[in-house]
Order: C-alpha cells, then structure tokens, then sequence
C-alpha cells in the first residue's frame, strides 16, 4: 500500500464547521468526540480534494471518478480526518507560540509509522504547568497562564514537523516558536483558545439586523496533517493527486470560502523524504 501525509498550514482562519448549535456559539468547530480537539473531518477534506481536481481536469473527467470514486463504485484513494498537530496561542512574551502536546506528536508518529515515513524522534515528558522548549528564557505567558520553561531535545521533533510546512521562512520559526505543554494544558487552549465571531446579516434598506450569529474558527498558523493511502494496485492515484499541488499548492477546506477562510498550504511528504 502507498501512502503519502500532506500537511494543511493554515493561511487564513479555518471554519470546518459542525452544523450544530453549542451553547452561546451557533456554528462551532467540528470537533474530536473523545479529544474535543479541533479536526477536519475526512469527508469534507476529500469533498475539498476533489473540488480542487474537478477545477484542474473537469468533473466528467475519468481520473477524478477513478481516484475519488462514483456512486457504485469506491475511490482508489482514501482520505483520513486532518488531525490537529500545532496550534498558535497569543503569548505574553512577545510572539505567538506553536503549542502542541505529548499526545499529538504521539499519535503523529504512529500515523507517520502507517504511512511508511519514520517520524525518528521521542516524545517529551510534561508536566502540569510545564513548558518544554528548545531555547529556554525563564517563565512562559500563554494567554493568561504562566508556565515554568525547561529546555527540551526537540531537534528531531521540530525536523520531522518541517517536512509539513510549506513555506521554509515558516519552517525556519519553529525552533523559537514550537512549545510541548501537558496534554491536560493543551485541551484547554484547544477548547477555549479559538476565536469566536460575531458576523450579522443587515436589512439593505433600514441596515437594521435580521440575523446575528457567533462563529467559531481556528486560527491560521495552524497546523493539520491527514494521510492519503491508495488502495492495492492504485498507486498510480496518488501520484497524479500530488501532480494537483505542484504549481498551486494551496487547499481551499471548511466553510466561509467567500469571506477568505479556509485557505491552507499543502506540503505533501512520503517514504523516502518526496515533499
């Protein structure tokens, strides 16, 4: 089986929404159910894939029935959910952080394992209130929350997290920006830490409001990755998948398009370091 990852570095806020009321927010996040972490579900990320293919080759076209599949008849490749990985929160010391948790790169180095690419580095140890970092300055301020810093081998972490950047000068951050919390700590900034907005529809006449909504969006900086595993003897699928990105390598996934979210740069990594 051939498989690849491609990684989704948001450009703009991102709004994979749930269609589903939670609390005071009307359109929330899509959600893990046993995380709470944000996610890009598989479907809506293969429904965006084969947008993006029907707009290169035309929707009639065989490649993009053979790959993505019809109603009798599946796809050749199979699209995974896009799993949160980095998630930038505003820091009191100057810049934002990436911040991420042991579980994360955990289960990112699994997902790598499954798609053929070694992901060779091991997973910090955290504690409560702990932020480990590789240039450590004392303590952290994440929001409103102060954590003690402790210096960390994060070398081979922050280099197998580069091959899903696109952009080498965003790559180039991560050694001053990536931030390994606990994973207790990491669920409340996944939980609380996201932007909700007020958007509003205006009567054109009176501009008197006739509907008002509170949205949810991840910010952009954030970053997701989602595996691509070709089904047995289709291997050729994903190579003409990654031929879509090497002019435009950019995915438009989750709603709101007409505003400017949902904007990603894809990277795209396999066996043997191919990006």
């Amino acid at each position: 089986m051939k498989s690849a990852i491609i990684g989704l570095l948001a450009e703009t806020s991102l709004h994979p929404g749930t269609g589903q009321v939670v609390g005071a927010v009307d359109l929330p996040v899509a959600r893990e159910r046993h995380t709470g972490y944000p996610v890009i579900v598989g479907s809506s990320l293969k429904g965006s894939l084969r947008d993006r293919a029907e707009q290169e080759w035309g929707v009639d076209s065989p490649k993009v029935k053979k790959i993505f599949g019809e109603q009798e008849a599946a796809g050749a490749v199979a699209v995974t959910d896009a799993r949160l990985l980095l998630l930038p929160v505003r820091s009191l010391n100057g810049h934002f952080k990436w911040v991420t948790c042991p579980y994360l790169l955990e289960r990112f180095k699994r997902d790598a394992g499954l798609a053929g690419i070694q992901a060779d580095f091991d997973v910090p140890k955290v504690d409560g209130e702990e932020a480990v970092v590789a240039k450590p300055e004392g303590q952290i301020f994440l929001e409103e929350l102060a954590f003690t810093q402790r210096k960390g081998d994060l070398e081979r972490v922050i280099a197998a997290l580069k091959a899903l950047v696109l952009h080498p000068s965003v790559a180039g951050r991560l050694e001053e920006g990536l931030t390994v919390i606990s994973d207790g700590d990491f669920a409340y900034f996944a939980r609380y830490g996201l932007a909700v907005n007020a958007r509003n529809v205006l009567d054109d006449k009176t501009k008197v409001s006739e509907n008002l909504w509170y949205e949810e969006t991840i910010p952009s900086d954030s970053l997701f990755y989602a595996l691509l595993l070709a089904r047995c003897g289709e291997e050729n699928a994903l190579a003409s998948l990654k031929e879509l990105f090497e002019k435009r390598p950019y995915l438009q996934v989750g709603g709101n398009e007409t505003v400017g979210q949902g904007w990603c740069a894809v990277s795209w990594a396999e066996a043997g370091g191919a990006k």
